[in-house]
């Protein structure tokens, strides 16, 4: 495969003498049956953000310490219903406790960014339209709550048996900000929106991964390479549940950076460069 072009300016032009250190993060692909096949639920980042400003991308961001809440007390008085933190713990490589806390994360930050909400007032139930969830939804993104004193004064379930774990993708260390990101796929729930209401997304909409990458290619936006890549492994699935069975292979997938006749690429692992890019 060819190296992947990266925007002016997106790569620093000197490396950090010791790599940053990773934080952790969750990403979530929303998906719906479209007419045509797919469509997953993408939004453009304000321009100017620290990190992937401009960019398109799927909901998410980095572990908030407050999302081991959930994973730690034993008194929070919400309920979990689905594969257990040791099972997405084998699944990602790490810890129960960071597992725990990675599908928090994940449920928050679709909150949070979409409006789209993984819990249910039941084990096998999900909400409905989440208007009225809307003054939660803006405290926890101001961090003024936590997800677990959301979900324990609503009465919810944190909905893990909806996510299934997708890929790890781990940022290059040449980066100033650097991410260990684990990617979850989630079907959007019947009766729930998603939209753009959050700081953070310029615009949101739904489209079919092939449609997204064409608009990649034709420079209508701009992608990082686990989007670009991430998009086309959904375009390989016609249906929703199709993409929601699909078996895979977790393993971290760190790119690299090389600079190709002055212009900044990424390689993935296998790809011609690899070994010599930063």
């Amino acid at each position: 495969m060819r190296g992947r072009a990266l925007p002016d300016g997106f790569v620093p032009e000197r490396a950090p003498e010791v790599p940053a250190e990773l934080r952790n993060a969750a990403t979530v692909m929303l998906l719906r049956d479209g007419a045509t096949g797919i469509e997953v639920f993408l939004q453009r980042r304000v321009r100017g953000m620290a990190f992937a400003g401009g960019m398109t991308v799927f909901p998410g961001g980095g572990v908030d310490p407050r999302d081991r809440e959930l994973a730690s007390a034993e008194d929070a008085q919400v309920g979990w219903a689905g594969p257990d933190p040791a099972w997405w713990a084998r699944r990602f490589g790490c810890s129960p406790d960071l597992a725990r806390a990675l599908v928090c994360a994940a449920v928050r930050e679709t909150f949070e960014e979409s409006g789209v909400l993984l819990a249910g007032p039941e084990p096998d139930r999900v909400v409905g339209e989440t208007g009225r969830y809307a003054a939660a939804r803006a405290e926890l993104e101001t961090r003024e709550r936590s997800l677990a004193e959301f979900l324990a004064a609503e009465g919810l379930v944190l909905r893990a048996d909806l996510l299934r774990p997708w890929s790890n993708w781990v940022t290059p260390e040449r980066e100033p900000r650097r991410y260990d990101t684990r990617f979850f796929l989630a079907a959007l729930p019947e009766g729930q929106l998603a939209d753009a209401g959050t700081s953070e997304a310029a615009e949101a909409y739904w489209a079919a991964p092939q449609r997204a990458l064409e608009d990649f290619r034709a420079g209508r936006c701009q992608l990082l390479p686990p989007t670009e890549v991430t998009l086309a492994e959904l375009a390989e699935h016609d249906t929703l549940e199709a993409a929601l069975a699909a078996e895979r292979t977790m393993r971290p997938i760190m790119p690299k950076l090389l600079n190709r006749d002055g212009r900044w690429q990424a390689v993935l692992p296998g790809e011609p460069g690899y070994e010599e890019a930063q």
